[in-house]
């Protein structure tokens, strides 16, 4: 961003701070100060400000617009972004995964490449709510798969309603492999949609173990509806390129969260 000129009445600057997140997907501290010349606690206050007007949401180093915490791409646009990223922390996650397993798979694109290496596992039981993951472990592999039903999103390619939640409510798992469109520090794991949260929430309380599969480029950025907490995990997968910033504050929690960047 471009140095604001001029510096600004406390209401300009706070209505400037919203014309900026019109047109990115997020703001930081940093950069807010950089462009407006004050001090990071004079952003914050703005911010602090701003959220309590429902304005705007505040992440852990920024904030989002509330109208992007509602939108969430389609599976066919989340599949070109990110790919080796994602790829890789399948490749991690795969390790965890042992012959005879019961496992659930949450919808996703990184659950997906997941999936594309569970043949290399026997005697898996895999409960999911993903169609395309599920059509690929009929075809490529020797899992046993329960589909949890309920209503179909279209253009997201799962289920996801109370009927599937609620199904998924009888089953009990080894380990659960969660997806999330969005994280951060503050708010937590965060999803555009109430129905998809609610199968995530009934995928992790129905695990014994619970690993999020979730690359960099979704911290710091939050979306509608909570489903979980950096408490409510047993381990975090995500990429390398995640921030030297994110990484120590994760370096926080290390005494009750197993976490890898690969």
């Amino acid at each position: 961003m471009e140095h604001s000129d001029q510096p600004l009445f406390a209401e300009e600057r706070r209505k400037e701070i919203l014309n900026l997140l019109e047109k990115k997907t997020k703001v930081f501290v940093p950069e807010l100060c950089d462009f407006f010349n004050v001090s990071p606690a004079t952003i914050r206050t703005d911010l602090k400000i701003l959220d309590n007007e429902g304005a705007l949401k505040r992440t852990h180093g920024g904030a989002v617009n509330l109208s992007k915490a509602k939108y969430e791409p389609t599976s066919t646009v989340k599949l070109a972004k990110n790919i080796e990223e994602k790829k890789r922390i399948a490749e991690y996650a795969m390790q965890l995964i042992e012959n005879g397993d019961t496992i659930a798979l949450d919808t996703g694109t990184t659950t997906l490449e997941l999936a594309k290496l569970l043949s290399a596992r026997n005697n898996l039981t895999i409960v999911t709510n993903d169609i395309a993951i599920a059509q690929n472990l009929e075809e490529n592999s020797n899992a046993t798969i329960i589909l949890l039903g309920g209503t179909l999103r279209r253009g997201f390619n799962c289920t996801a309603s109370s009927v599937a939640a609620n199904m998924m409510n009888d089953f009990h798992v080894d380990k659960a492999f969660i997806a999330s469109n969005s994280f951060s520090f503050e708010s937590g794991f965060t999803t555009p949609s109430l129905d998809q949260a609610d199968v995530k929430k009934s995928m992790i309380h129905s695990a014994t173990e619970v690993i999020m599969m979730i690359d960099s480029s979704k911290f710091n950025s939050i979306a509608f509806y909570r489903f979980a907490s950096l408490a409510d995990i047993d381990q975090l997968i995500t990429d390398n390129s995640l921030s030297h910033d994110d990484y120590q504050t994760l370096c926080q929690y290390s005494d009750t969260l197993k976490f890898a960047a690969v």
